[in-house]
């Protein structure tokens, strides 16, 4: 069976499990979501692999750009991204990867970018379904009336990614990779 190196790392609003299969990214996502056992299962079966604790460059790279971004200098990522899902799943992920840095869209507005107006709860499924958070920026998401709406990674770090990407300031006392005393 094929392998998928993990490894795990703390950002300043939450830990990340990051994998990569082939030279790909195949997973940045929040380590304590509560899809996380769906959505490993997914990307294993999807890829005929296993998770295999270790490091390649590609996760070096990640991380290298996310500490980028935390820290304001970096507005867009440049890595090789492998998304595992149905087709209509890649379709939506495929329109989150367009929500520019700063910016934010709606699930109504999602859905008429895939072509499917009445879509909207499977434009929502689909997006708390995304496997690659931050990169492709699912955070950037929010409902019709302007107000957060559910987050893998919790409403907390969804307004402080919002925050950062407004004003380039992360609003927290933390440091990558433990917590201030």
């Amino acid at each position: 069976m094929d392998l998928i190196t993990v490894n795990y790392f703390k950002t300043p609003v939450g830990e990340l499990l990051l994998g990569s299969f082939e030279d790909q990214l195949c997973l940045c996502d929040w380590r304590y979501r509560k899809m996380r056992e769906r959505i490993d299962r997914r990307i294993q079966d999807g890829l005929k692999a296993v998770y295999e604790t270790g490091e390649s460059a590609v996760l070096l790279e990640t991380r290298k750009q996310l500490e980028e971004y935390f820290s304001g200098g970096r507005k867009v990522f440049d890595l090789p991204v492998l998304t595992v899902g149905s087709g209509f799943q890649k379709d939506v992920w495929n329109e989150l990867a367009k929500v520019a840095y700063g910016t934010t869209s709606t699930y109504i507005e999602l859905a008429r970018r895939v072509g499917n107006e009445k879509a909207v709860r499977a434009v929502a499924s689909a997006n708390g379904a995304n496997a690659i958070s931050i990169i492709i920026p699912c955070h950037r998401v929010i409902g019709s009336d302007g107000e957060l709406t559910g987050y893998a990674g919790g409403l907390t770090a969804k307004k402080k990614l919002l925050q950062l990407e407004s004003d380039g300031e992360l609003q927290i006392e933390m440091e990558f990779g433990k917590e201030q005393q």
